[in-house]
């Protein structure tokens, strides 16, 4: 049986983060029964400014769903979606989420991952942290969360934008059990 994911894109910078995990995912060799998209309020708009281009989403691997709609299936734990990633995770859906606030789709569906025992994984852009981040990421942690910031990595000696974008999108498929070909440590 395959995964049933939710990826969510918020209005934190790190835009180039997302696209290049729908992109993977869209071509992942781990069976994907299921993949839904929901962006916040804000995330076009920084798509836009930082990637330089409007989303299209007949191009998307996957059907979007509106920050509004709360019948979107993994709205509900009967749904069965199992993995969710929130990337990037702007500090106030991360806030939010670790207060029980579920005011949209994007936090809604990551009480229902968290309360059905499912993979959440945020990805935060953002430094430097306060003491309220801080705490917030302690909270999602204890209450079963990965807290997993874009923190690129530089042990595969990344010569681009991209194969630096890539340290950060292959660890969060690790993360989500998603098989990639991603630089591991040890391993040639």
């Amino acid at each position: 049986m395959g995964k049933k994911m939710i990826v969510a894109i918020t209005g934190a910078s790190g835009s180039i983060y997302a696209r290049r995990l729908l992109e993977k995912l869209g071509s992942a060799s781990t069976p994907i029964d299921s993949c839904s998209i929901v962006f916040s309020r804000n995330a076009r708009d920084i798509w836009a400014h930082e990637l330089n281009e409007i989303i299209d989403e007949s191009s998307l691997p996957f059907p979007v769903f509106e920050t509004e709609d709360f019948y979107a299936p993994f709205a509900s734990g009967s749904a069965g979606y199992d993995t969710m990633v929130i990337i990037p995770c702007s500090m106030g859906t991360l806030g939010r989420i670790a207060s029980g606030i579920s005011d949209d789709l994007i936090t809604r569906a990551a009480d229902v991952i968290l309360k059905e025992r499912g993979r959440l994984i945020v990805v935060p852009r953002e430094t430097p942290y306060n003491l309220i981040h801080l705490r917030n990421m302690v909270t999602l942690t204890e209450a079963g969360a990965i807290v997993m910031p874009a923190s690129p990595s530089f042990y595969s000696l990344p010569a681009t934008i991209d194969e630096l974008v890539d340290t950060v999108v292959n660890r969060v498929l690790d993360l989500a059990g998603i098989g990639n070909k991603g630089f591991k440590w040890g391993e040639k």
